[in-house]
């Protein structure tokens, strides 16, 4: 052990002569780094993005104060897959995602039980570590079935060096929990809703670091259960939206969003109590689109909007994956800007890379960009290719989505008929891989954002390239998408 220290004592030392004799910035010209990510959030939940009733001051604030986009999109329509795309800057497809994880238990035919965010991947805690911050993770974490075991990578194996997290959702609700884990320890019933608990979490430790290590710059993951299933909210917060809505339930989740907003004030008020504001970007953004309300038997309170998009969680029409994206860093980004400029939770790590002055991750194939000029001169870098998701396991009929420029393009596998799955084990990976892609839709997403004008077969001049860019797209990810062998 002591042999393992001085050599972690002598990279550290080496690192800080390396960076020394180079242009690479001191940590206190380094940007702290906070990512927010609810579940479950509408792209029409939030005041700033035209909810009428649901009070969003906190979030509405940073978004005047900071750059709010209006097209920006997580990894994936479902929340395992697009938090380990968010992480890892790489399709969730390229890490083997491919739907929710379930908890372990028995072998299954299609092998759920084993998924995981392998210990190959490099996540923005990674990249962010090596380059001398501090890291920590609070909320919701469903990145692995075997959860807080050694069979499987736990959060601290994603670089985080503190965490609080659950497997899946709090339970039994967002009231009291009892399943949180703290680096390990099981933590037992905590009174109180569950984005409060998490927020508390991540402030606490961040109070501590600053406090004991005030040059040391800090990464933080704040990953709210909330508005996902089973909401629970403050009584006194329910009993304001009781006159804008048809039942409590409805009341219920405009009091769950507008609870994930003042754990957001709250955040925002202690890092200014620390003095450390105006030096951090706050990302806010969510996982996937809103569930549908009664979809399953507990989802009484799913009241979400898509607002003027089509689809819902699970579809690949923009209401799947089109979210809340909202950018505040008072030392790095003009306050009130909108921005129609493509972006999605896959330029996080590339963009942490950029402001931590570190290079991007060798030898992965990311499928995101930096935004860091986007911050600095108004314009995005140029997307190289375009965002493309491929979800197995979609609602709606179409497999494959893709969006660059103004462009959504969306595509049958099979023409419908290859079957959906939750899991690609060696045979169904296969199958996707030998499916053809059919009955292409095309929209121009700036004048009709509710994709209700399917433009294939209409003679646009650009259909012959979009369709062999989702070909192209398709074929990238499924020839680099991992199998899950059941086991025996």
């Amino acid at each position: 052990m002591k042999q393992l220290n001085r050599f972690r004592f002598a990279v550290v030392a080496i690192a800080a002569i390396w960076s020394s004799c180079t242009s690479v910035a001191t940590a206190d010209d380094r940007p702290n780094m906070v990512v927010i990510l609810c579940d479950d959030l509408g792209y029409g939940d939030l005041g700033i993005y035209g909810h009428p009733h649901i009070q969003t001051a906190n979030l509405d604030k940073l978004a005047n104060e900071g750059l709010r986009f209006t097209n920006f999109y997580s990894t994936a329509p479902v929340c395992s897959p697009s938090r380990v795309g968010l992480l890892t800057g790489r399709s969730p497809n390229r890490a083997g995602v491919y739907d929710w994880i379930p908890p372990s238990g028995k072998a299954k035919a299609d092998a759920r039980e084993q998924v995981h965010m392998k210990a190959s991947e490099t996540t923005i805690a990674h990249v962010l570590k090596n380059a001398g911050y501090a890291t920590c993770m609070s909320g919701k974490w469903h990145c692995n079935a075997a959860f807080n075991s050694d069979k499987q990578p736990q959060p601290d194996d994603a670089g985080f060096d503190h965490w609080f997290a659950t497997q899946n959702n709090a339970a039994p609700s967002h009231e009291n929990p009892t399943n949180y884990v703290r680096n390990g320890t099981t933590v037992g019933k905590i009174e109180g809703f569950s984005c409060q608990i998490a927020a508390d979490e991540a402030i606490n430790w961040t109070t501590q670091h600053v406090k004991g290590n005030p040059d040391q710059p800090f990464f933080v993951y704040l990953a709210f259960h909330e508005p996902h299933e089973p909401v629970a909210s403050p009584p006194e917060l329910v009993e304001q939206y009781k006159n804008v809505t048809f039942d409590t339930d409805q009341a219920q989740y405009y009091a769950n969003v507008h609870n994930v907003d003042l754990a957001v004030g709250k955040l925002v008020k202690a890092l200014q109590k620390l003095k450390v504001r105006d030096n951090t970007l706050i990302v806010f953004t969510a996982d996937n689109g809103p569930e549908t309300h009664n979809r399953y038997r507990s989802a009484n309170r799913s009241w979400g909007s898509t607002a003027h998009l089509r689809g819902m969680k699970l579809h690949t029409h923009d209401g799947g994956f089109h979210v809340a994206g909202i950018f505040n860093w008072p030392n790095g980004i003009k306050p009130g800007q909108v921005t129609d400029t493509v972006g999605s939770a896959l330029d996080l790590l590339p963009t942490a890379c950029s402001l931590a002055q570190t290079p991007l991750p060798a030898n992965r194939s990311l499928d995101g960009i930096s935004l860091a000029s986007l911050f600095e001169t108004g314009t995005a870098a140029e997307r190289t290719k375009p965002l493309v998701w491929t979800y197995y396991n979609g609602i709606n009929d179409a497999r494959v989505a893709l969006r660059h420029d103004q462009w959504k393009v969306l595509a049958r596998l099979n023409g419908g008929d290859l079957p959906r799955t939750e899991n690609l084990t060696p045979a169904t990976l296969a199958a996707a891989k030998a499916a053809t892609l059919t009955n292409f839709e095309i929209y121009n997403i700036s004048t009709d954002p509710g994709e209700t004008q399917n433009l294939a077969g209409r003679g646009i001049a650009e259909e012959t390239q979009l369709v062999n860019a989702i070909e192209a797209g398709y074929r990238d990810l499924v020839n680099d998408s991992p199998a899950w062998p059941p086991a025996d």
